[in-house]
């Protein structure tokens, strides 16, 4: 049963494409009743990443938008510097291996020592010190109205995804008031994320008039990611952590969270909302809305 009329992924850079056939399996099953079924389930497979020639880590990926991930966990990494020249982004489907390359020397031994697993699906790993350097992001006093929110929420809910063909998956958008514009999906929410990263990176996006949307809970992973890309407004389909909560708070983050149909709250960065929209106005949200089924 589809619930609710699709969206027209026209106006997107990037949109998901759940009809790609390395992303899901079809695969035999039994459901409930003992009877045959078949569904789509998504792939996950490795991906190496270098910088030069140092292997920094392999993540579990869905595997498209390679190069993408690669920037913008290197970024998110801060082994990417903001003047770094990138000479070269080379991905080998066959070894599943992205090499990035600069005109810098780079070697971070030291750094690689430390890691910190995250609470991200799929377990996503931090390098070094979380917080490193977040003491020095300013984050754009951007403005956020309330009816982009509303709108956001509707189309991006609507919006045919590998979400919506096998679930198992998490996705984050970049926004631009009302405007989805690319939306990129992985098993762990830390790898789209990064995805977005390397998008903006490669394209040289501003981040200062930027939302970011994910369908994942606003960890401090999520939060720390978000300041440090600079982009000012973090809002979620789900729920907070204590520490996100904190840690936005501290850089001046707009975190929005249970945002479904007329709801939503906000703890951090309230100066921002222009409150534009009367809720009572906005349809409410089914709660299977957008999904194939209710057996997902």
């Amino acid at each position: 049963m589809q619930l609710g009329k699709r969206e027209d992924t026209a106006d997107y850079i990037i949109a998901p494409d759940p009809a790609a056939p390395r992303l899901t399996r079809s695969i035999e099953g039994t459901d409930q009743t003992g009877a045959l079924t078949r569904i789509s389930v998504v792939e996950e497979r490795p991906l190496t990443i270098f910088l030069n020639s140092q292997e920094i880590v392999t993540a579990m990926t869905i595997g498209d938008y390679p190069e993408y991930l690669a920037l913008g966990f290197l970024r998110n990494q801060h082994m990417l510097r903001d003047d770094d020249v990138i000479t070269g982004v080379d991905y080998d489907e066959e070894l599943e291996t992205v090499v990035v390359r600069t005109e810098r020397e780079t070697s971070y031994e030291e750094k690689l020592k430390k890691k910190t697993r995250t609470s991200g699906c799929a377990v996503g790993t931090v390098f070094g010190d979380m917080m490193d350097g977040l003491d020095a992001v300013k984050l754009p006093a951007a403005e956020l109205k309330t009816s982009w929110l509303y709108s956001l929420s509707a189309k991006i809910n609507r919006t045919p995804s590998l979400y919506l063909e096998a679930g198992a998956i998490h996705g984050t958008v970049l926004c631009q008031q009302d405007r989805p514009l690319v939306y990129m999906e992985d098993v762990g929410r830390h790898n789209a994320v990064d995805k977005i990263s390397g998008w903006m990176l490669r394209n040289q996006s501003r981040a200062d008039d930027k939302i970011l949307y994910t369908t994942g809970r606003l960890t401090s992973e999520m939060v720390i990611k978000t300041a440090m890309m600079g982009i000012p407004v973090l809002a979620s389909r789900s729920g907070f952590t204590a520490w996100g909560v904190e840690i936005a708070r501290e850089v001046g983050l707009t975190l929005i969270g249970r945002m479904r149909g007329q709801r939503f709250v906000c703890l951090s960065g309230e100066d921002r909302l222009v409150r534009d929209a009367d809720p009572a106005k906005v349809p409410d949200e089914d709660r299977k809305h957008g999904r194939k089924s209710a057996a997902r």
